[in-house]
This record gives structure tokens, C-alpha cells and sequence, in this order.
């Protein structure tokens, strides 16, 4: 075995293969069930450690994306199992949730203190180099309950004082009720990655450019992952615009706080997550 450090990432859920509302591979080399591998450069990322794809719990709500709490809730609870089998492995030495909305994510980073594996997430640690890079920080997201579940995310990470605004945009994932899928989001990732200029691109743009201009905003971030893609061309829409500042996406973020944290042999602190007998006790939490 090498001496490069070993990661899996995990994605929160998978669709059946003949559901209508897949739009991301199922089949082939780790690269190419990587959503936005090509897109976003992730390789530069990973060309340093092995890592393994693992596809995820099949979505235990029926046949569509993610986006409200409940859907939130039952993806979690199906992603768990998965996080303490890798843990306990003892075959990987960080695991990284993929999926924007993070479901389980601390509860993951639980199961890793446990078992001395670092957990990072996309949205946590999107926050995390948002506030290193800038004051404060918008979201750029799309359907409203997955937008108002995010903003819990902010909150549960104590980031209410780096947090601009979030602002939406008005093209949704497909899932059952919304009638045009032909103007979804991931039709209209595709004929922007084809060259064509397309609405939700110039959308995304604006949006962003409104979190500068009237939310404060000095770094922009993506709730999402289904928005990820979007990031080179909001930045370089910004830049066009005159606007030279930080435009992430919860990938990149996530594999470098996920380094950072094997580098420094950290997991999380027990203190934050105690095991169920702890050698030592607190009588007071602020």
C-alpha cells in the first residue's frame, strides 16, 4: 500500500438508474460519477492522495433530488450507516461529504471523532474559507425550501455575523410538480458547458453582483451542489462586470479543509462531541 493518504467521499444519495430526474452519471471510472470533476478542475485536488467514490444511501423518499427538510432528514439518517462502516474500516484516513446541503454532516463528524477519521463538508467548509477570505459571504441557491433549510446551516455553524444574504435563482432541480423540466437547472448546465449562453449563467451572475451591491457581500459561495457548476462562470461573469472577489464551491473547500485537517492529525474535539462516557465531565455548557 502507499503512503499517500486514503480518502473515500460519499454522496448523500442516489437515484435509481431509470428515474426521470437523473441527470448525473451512474456508470463508469470515479472521475466520471464525480459531479463537475471536468468542470470545476477537481482533479488538482486529488492528484495528490488516493480516494474512492462511494455512491450513497439510494434516496429512501422516491426518485428525485434532495431539497426540503424531511427529504434532508431521511437522506441523513440513510447516509450514517455508510460514514461509521468507512470509519470503522480503518482503510481511509478522511472522508468528505459530498452533497451541498450536507445531510448528517455532524453527526458524520461524531462517528469520526469516534473512530479518529477528520469529516468535512461542503457547506461548513465553504464557511470556513469564506470568513478567512472576506467579511462576509452571500449564497447563491435555487428552490426556496432548500434555500430556508441552508440558512440553518449558517446558524448552526455560528457564521450569523459573516453571513450577507442568500439570494435564489429561479431554476429548480427536476422533481415531481415542477412541469417545465426542459428549463431545469441541469438542462441548462448543459448547454452552458456546450458554449451556449444561457439564462440561469446570467441569473447566477446578477444575483451575485446584487449580494455586492446591496447585501454587503465580499465573497460569494453556493448552497447547492447542484448550483457548483455555475462557479467559474459567476466569477468570470464578476469579473467582466469589474468585480475581483472570491467565488467558491463546496468542493474544492471541502478537499483542502479536509488536508488541512489529516495534516494536523485532527478530527473534531471530543469535547463538542463527547463519547458516551467520557473520562472527564463538564458541569456547565455556555
Amino acid at each position: 500500500m502507499s503512503g499517500r493518504r486514503r480518502i473515500v467521499l460519499v454522496q448523500p444519495f442516489r437515484l435509481p438508474e431509470d428515474s426521470e430526474f437523473l441527470t448525473w452519471n451512474v456508470r463508469g471510472e470515479k472521475q466520471e460519477l464525480l459531479m463537475n470533476y471536468e468542470n470545476l478542475g477537481l482533479g488538482k485536488y486529488l492528484e495528490d492522495v488516493d480516494w474512492d467514490f462511494h455512491p450513497g444511501p439510494l434516496a429512501p423518499y422516491g426518485d428525485w433530488p434532495v431539497e426540503n427538510r424531511k427529504e434532508f432528514a431521511l437522506v441523513a439518517a440513510a447516509r450514517l450507516a455508510i460514514v461509521e462502516e468507512l470509519a470503522k474500516s480503518g482503510d481511509y484516513d478522511g472522508i468528505m461529504l459530498l452533497g451541498g446541503g450536507e445531510p448528517g454532516a455532524l453527526e458524520s463528524r461524531e462517528i469520526g471523532r469516534e473512530h479518529g477519521v477528520p469529516v468535512t463538508s461542503c457547506a461548513t467548509a465553504q464557511f470556513h474559507v469564506a470568513a478567512m477570505v472576506g467579511s462576509k459571504f452571500s449564497v447563491i441557491d435555487l428552490a426556496e425550501s432548500h434555500a430556508m433549510y441552508y440558512r440553518n446551516l449558517v446558524r448552526q455553524a455560528g457564521m450569523e455575523q459573516r453571513f450577507a444574504s442568500m439570494r435564489l435563482i429561479p431554476y429548480p432541480l427536476g422533481r415531481p410538480g415542477y412541469d417545465d423540466q426542459r428549463n431545469s437547472l441541469p438542462v441548462q448546465k448543459e448547454r452552458a458547458l456546450a458554449g451556449e449562453k444561457t439564462e440561469a449563467v446570467e441569473a447566477a451572475v446578477d444575483a451575485a453582483e446584487s449580494a455586492i451591491l446591496e447585501d454587503g457581500a465580499e465573497v460569494i459561495t453556493f448552497g447547492c451542489s447542484g448550483t457548483f457548476w455555475l462557479q467559474p462562470f459567476v466569477r468570470a461573469g464578476l469579473k467582466e462586470r469589474g468585480w475581483d472577489i472570491p467565488v467558491l464551491e463546496g468542493y474544492s473547500s471541502a478537499f483542502v479543509q479536509l488536508k488541512l485537517l489529516m495534516e494536523l492529525g485532527l478530527s473534531a474535539s471530543a469535547l463538542q462531541f463527547p463519547p458516551d462516557r467520557p473520562d472527564r465531565s463538564r458541569s456547565r455548557i455556555l
